[in-house]
Parts: structure tokens; sequence; C-alpha cells
């Protein structure tokens, strides 16, 4: 369900403009700096599946989604205030110049129809193949194919054996390679996180360290606990100062790749039905593209792009809810009958047919 909806809203993305400045609105150097470990995490994640209990799998998911949940509401409340305070300087700007509009000012806002003439040039109207940097996307589906072939081949090893544990581990030099020499390149200017605008900083070793950490750590929840990766990337994205528009376009990229992933290490461990999850993966598509033409019309009547914050605080809130309701139940149901409900052993694990 996760992947049909990521990709959906992905290939709706690509058309998509930058809501202030003439770039994409999908940060390709953000996706080259976390997507490669976010990978890498999963696949970690995914053999801890196989170990954790469902309890402990349910206790982390609700703790997850609650944490994320607050952070995003307060992420929120602070760009609605932001958000308030340009349309005010606006309107006192209009009053004066009897030029400026509301919509003009705010930097986080998206707008349908600019008023400028200025701005006309820079919201020109571009197709979907010029807006799309393939070189970049390139390195995303390299990484993407070597990553899913080593967790392919890994499939056809014996679990914890000598040949098992090196394609394993060959699987973190593909992806520290790739995060490391983006890392280094915006480490030495030639490359920026443009999406910010005037606001770019000169990243430190440390900084560029802990990004890539935390893209392991999304990546090792996402696969754990059968997520996409988005749900902890956007918050971490709009933290770092990204528009909301920005920060929730590239954090769903980031999910198509990790969560596709994850769907076929999940289909050769056998550990989810074909059917259901096609029918899943339909009405997903569908939902997520009117879902994203609805919340463009949203932000373009209200001015206000902090909406994408609180849609993402409402889905992490009922997602915890749902999500943990059925984790709960199926304790009680293991509790019961009294059945293992302690740690799984990897090495004898066996896909069920």
């Amino acid at each position: 369900m996760i992947t049909g909806g990521a990709t959906a809203t992905v290939f709706y993305n690509l058309r998509q403009r930058h809501p202030t400045l003439d770039l994409p609105v999908i940060d390709y150097d953000l996706a080259l700096l976390f997507q490669p470990m976010l990978m890498l995490g999963i696949s970690i994640g995914v053999d801890f599946n196989v170990i954790f209990p469902e309890w402990m799998l349910t206790v982390l998911l609700i703790i997850l989604f609650v944490g994320l949940s607050i952070k995003s509401f307060l992420k929120g409340v602070e760009t609605w205030k932001q958000e308030t305070i340009m349309k005010k300087e606006a309107r006192k700007n209009s009053r004066i110049d009897d030029i400026a509009t509301a919509k003009d000012a705010a930097h986080y806002i998206q707008t349908e129809d600019p008023v400028k003439d200025d701005t006309k040039e820079l919201k020109k109207k571009v197709s979907m193949v010029d807006n799309i940097r393939w070189k970049d996307l390139g390195h995303l589906f390299a990484v993407w194919i070597m990553i899913l072939a080593l967790e392919i081949g890994k499939n056809y090893t014996t679990t914890c054996s000598g040949s098992y544990w090196a394609v394993n581990l060959l699987q973190i030099p593909v992806a520290v390679g790739m995060s490391s020499y983006q890392a280094m390149r915006l480490y030495k200017g030639k490359r920026s996180i443009a999406s910010k605008g005037d606001q770019q900083p000169h990243w430190r070793v440390w900084q560029l360290i802990l990004f890539c950490c935390c893209g392991t750590l999304a990546g090792t929840l996402a696969g754990l606990l059968g997520l996409g990766g988005g749900f902890i990337l956007a918050p971490l994205f709009l933290g770092i100062g990204v528009p909301p528009q920005v920060a929730s376009a590239t954090s769903i990229l980031a999910m198509a790749f990790s969560a596709s992933m994850a769907v076929v290490e999940y289909y050769l461990l056998k550990r989810f039905p074909v059917p259901y999850a096609l029918c899943l993966v339909g009405v997903a598509t569908a939902a997520s593209l009117v879902g994203q033409y609805l919340v463009r019309k949203v932000i373009a009547i209200l001015g206000r792009a902090s909406v994408i914050i609180f849609i993402l605080t409402f889905t992490l809130c009922v997602s915890a809810v749902l999500l943990g309701g059925v984790g709960v139940v199926h304790m009680i149901q293991k509790i019961e009958p009294k059945e293992h409900m302690g740690f799984g052993n990897l090495c004898m694990y066996t896909a069920k047919n």
C-alpha cells in the first residue's frame, strides 16, 4: 500500500516546481544524501523484524508515531505563525505600494497564479522531462538496483552462512560510498541544498555524518515496523529548514525506493499475501493522486503550506491508533493460548509458504 501510494505521488511530483524558486519540488541533493543510507537501514530492519517479538514491534511503533506526531504538530504551529506574520507584512506592504499581495510575500506559500511580472518569469512552466534531474535520479536508481540485487542474492544463500553475511556486508560500501560522495560534495560547496533558498549554511562534517546516521536509523525503523521511511524523514527535512512542499516530495521519493525494496524482501520471505497487497496498491494509488490534487488546491486557497504539516500530523496520529490497536489485539490473541512471544532466531527462520 505504501509503495503504491508513494510511487503515484512521486510521479505526480516529478512535474511540480518549487513553491518559490525556479527548481523542481524534489530536492535531489537531499535525496542523494539520505536515500542510500535509508535503504541500508531497511535491510537491517527487515532482519530485526524476524528477530523482535510482535509485542515489542507494537510498542516501538506507537512510541515512534506519537513522538513524530508531537514533533510535526509543533513544527506546523511554528510554520503557521511564520506564515501569519508574513501575510500581515504583505498586507501592510500592499497598502503602501498598492502592488504587492499577501501571496507574493510568504516564503512558504505556493501559488497557482502569480501576480508579479517577475514572478511569472520565476514560475514558468516546464515539461516533466526538463523538470527531472536525470543524472541524480540515475544515481538513486543505481543504488536501489545494487542493494536490491544483493538482497535477492542473499535469499539464495543459507541463512547465517559465510556467503549470507558476505552479501549483507557488501551493501555497506554501496550505501556508504554514495552518501559519502554526496556529503563530500556538500561539504566542499560543489552541491547545495538549493531548496533552502538563500539559507545556505556551510555544512560541517559532524552534521553530514549525523544526517547519514539519521537516514540509517530511519531505514532500520522503517524495515523493522514495515513502514516506508518517509514518515520519519519528513519531520527531519522540515527541521533542516526546507519548505513543507519540498520536505513532503523528497521524503516520498525516498519512501518509494525504500518501500519498494522492502516489498521485494517481504515477498521473498513470504510475509504478505500478494492478492491482498495488489488490492491495497490500487486503492492507495488512486487515493494518493486525488489527495495530492486536493492538497495543492487547499494550499492555493488558504495560502498556507503548513497545511501539509498538519496533514502529516493527522496521518501519524491515525496510524498510531489503528496500527497500535491492531497490534494490541494480536498480542491479546497470543496471550490467551500462551503462544511464544519471545525473540526469534534469524538463523532458524524459514519463510512460510
